[in-house]
């Protein structure tokens, strides 16, 4: 059938615009209209307009957010039944189907993830299986994650949780194992964002990063999980609008619209001959270069990208790409996208039904990672010295910061068969202070009220405390030095698995 297609044809098999789950009839038409009249080739599925970061269109009706999977459950069976040639349906979703689907299985963060202390890569291979046996099961083939960038700017706005951590070596075996996890399950995956986003402070979702390091630098930090990745088979690397002026001849132009990073450094000097594809090209760090509609998309696919995830300008596109574009530069990225749904089964699609998942094995599973990564980080916790308190009255807990089951302080209760939230702090000798931190992002303090930071602060200068901390451990530091406190337990997400494991280290040994 590839045969027979038309030039312009090909083009669109290289477009993934955005398909948003929760949006009006008038717009769910428009994407209609762009699978009949253009016949692109796949659609990148987000939950909703006001939750994609760099899409601040204001629209006038309210969209009821409720029923998000069977939504797009409804909306991939009617878009796939309306294209000649089956789409490949892909989806941003780094921690599982949760980051755009409420009420889907929810895995740990990649930072979470990092700090597994045995057989991580395993651990983690098997976090990528499940996460895409989840989304085969829903309909989705390509998964754009993980990432593969090192978190190694504390201060940086966009990666963070996202990062696997501060370690090359580290960071590279696991987005590897998380890789391999996934295409296990038959779901496509992706290394992103190359050349590596981790050492930035802005935003590319709103403004231009700039990593000003030199290529020998650059090689032993950022490239090197890519590197990794091209050495141990990768097949999809996705580039982000970040500049290395190292990498493009001391320009400061985005990664995604640079040939020389794109496609001189990618595919020649490292060797990648698997498939390019952009991070969202509706992003402000290169949407707003290009007032033409048409030309962005002509630049990223000139540079090397072989997919353009989220085009806002499909058509015009198109018409730049086949104006601008060689014979063979079309034919390449054609054949690389037509294999990828051979191999991933996009040919084969049948009509799906809402799907349902194993809650009761995903439990499982969280709770034998939460004892992996649920550690005391500085200091020790002595269960019998506690116990000893306890029946004195001088042991307290104070959580802050809190909403939903509280399962951590429910278990301090069973253990100690008191609930230390009735102690009187100045009556306390020692206070278990547990911390659910409100934000996974860094932006106003991972969202913790100032007075109550300070009110922690306080409370550690004047008596003995134990810190319990639930969230992004980069948001410890808001809370003091760790030597302050007599001991400290990182428990990473508030899931119930992670509290009851933090509950745990005050048993006593």
């Amino acid at each position: 059938m590839n045969s027979k297609l038309s030039k312009d044809q090909k083009i669109a098999q290289s477009f993934s615009p955005a398909a948003f789950i929760h949006d009006s009839e008038e717009n769910y038409l428009a994407v209609e209209q762009l699978i009949c009249e253009q016949e692109i080739g796949g659609l990148t599925f987000f939950h909703s307009r006001h939750s994609a970061a760099a899409n601040f269109e204001k629209r006038a009706e309210v969209l009821d957010v409720s029923g998000t999977l069977e939504k797009m459950t409804r909306l991939i069976n009617r878009y796939q039944a309306l294209s000649k040639i089956p789409l490949l349906i892909s989806i941003d979703g780094e921690y599982g189907l949760a980051m755009r689907i409420e009420k889907t299985p929810q895995y740990p963060f990649a930072i979470t993830l990092g700090a597994i202390r045995e057989n991580g890569p395993e651990l983690i291979a098997e976090v990528g299986y499940r996460m895409g046996m989840d989304m085969k099961k829903a309909g989705i083939h390509l998964n754009l994650a993980p990432c593969s960038d090192i978190n190694t700017n504390p201060n940086n706005p966009v990666i963070g949780y996202r990062s696997f951590g501060t370690d090359p070596q580290k960071v590279a075996e696991n987005s590897m194992a998380m890789y391999h996890g996934m295409t296990k399950a038959g779901v496509g995956a992706c290394l992103k964002h190359f050349p590596g986003h981790g050492d930035t402070q802005t935003d590319s979702h709103l403004g231009l990063p700039v990593i000003q390091k030199t290529k020998e630098e650059l090689k032993n930090e950022e490239l090197f999980p890519f590197q990794y990745g091209i050495d141990h088979g990768v097949e999809m690397i996705m580039v982000g609008h970040l500049a290395a002026p190292a990498l493009s001849g001391g320009k400061e132009i985005a990664a995604s619209i640079s040939r020389e990073i794109s496609t001189d450094l990618l595919k020649k000097e490292m060797g990648f001959r698997g498939i390019v594809i952009s991070d969202a090209l509706n992003m402000k760090a290169v949407a707003d270069m290009f007032p033409e509609p048409g030309q962005l998309e002509w630049e990223a696919f000139h540079a090397g990208n072989d997919i353009l995830c989220f085009s806002d300008h499909v058509e015009q596109g198109m018409d730049k790409i086949a104006e601008n574009a060689s014979k063979e530069e079309i034919e390449a990225a054609f054949e690389k996208v037509w294999a990828l749904k051979q191999k991933l089964g996009v040919f084969d699609f049948k009509e799906l039904d809402v799907p349902e998942f194993g809650w009761k094995s995903h439990s499982e599973l969280q709770s034998q990672l939460a004892e992996e990564y649920v550690s005391v980080v500085s200091g020790n916790i002595h269960g019998g010295e506690l116990r000893k308190l306890v029946a004195e009255g001088r042991l307290a807990h104070r959580t802050f910061f809190h909403r939903g089951p509280n399962s951590f302080a429910h278990k301090l209760e069973v253990l100690f068969s008191q609930n230390l939230e009735e102690v009187e702090i100045n009556k306390a000798e020692k206070v278990v202070i547990s911390v659910f931190v409100p934000s996974h992002k860094p932006l106003n303090w991972f969202g913790m009220d100032v007075e109550v930071l300070e009110e922690i602060r306080s409370l550690v200068r004047t008596k003995s405390c134990i810190l319990v901390h639930f969230g992004n451990p980069l948001a410890m530091s808001h809370l003091g030095k760790l030597e302050d406190f007599e001991a400290v337990i990182c428990g990473y997400q508030r899931f119930e698995e992670s509290q009851m494991a933090a509950a745990k280290f005050f048993q006593e040994k």
